[in-house]
């Protein structure tokens, strides 16, 4: 259900914008991404589990947010990420 310290490493340099970066919008995005990917997996087995299902929920709407402001900030990058990760449009 968590996500591995390798995995998480890999996912930082595919969206690093420069060396050494983990905090952009991008990163942020794929981190979350990769979360909610594994937690509707573990659904798939366990659909009581509703104290995830809030966590699901939140990290949905952090990533919402994200995709918003780094659609405000720069358009290109917002539609290069969703590109990149697959996700709607």
């Amino acid at each position: 259900m968590s996500i591995t310290a390798e995995r998480k490493q890999a996912l930082i340099e595919d969206n690093a914008q420069n060396a050494g970066d983990t905090g952009s919008p991008e990163v942020q995005v794929a981190i979350l991404t990769e979360r909610i990917a594994n937690l509707t997996e573990h659904f798939k087995d366990h659909h009581k589990d509703n104290h995830s299902r809030r966590g699901l929920l939140m990290m949905v709407n952090k990533r919402r947010s994200l995709l918003d402001y780094l659609r405000k900030k720069d358009e290109a990058r917002y539609t290069a990420l969703i590109a990149k990760l697959g996700l709607r449009k």
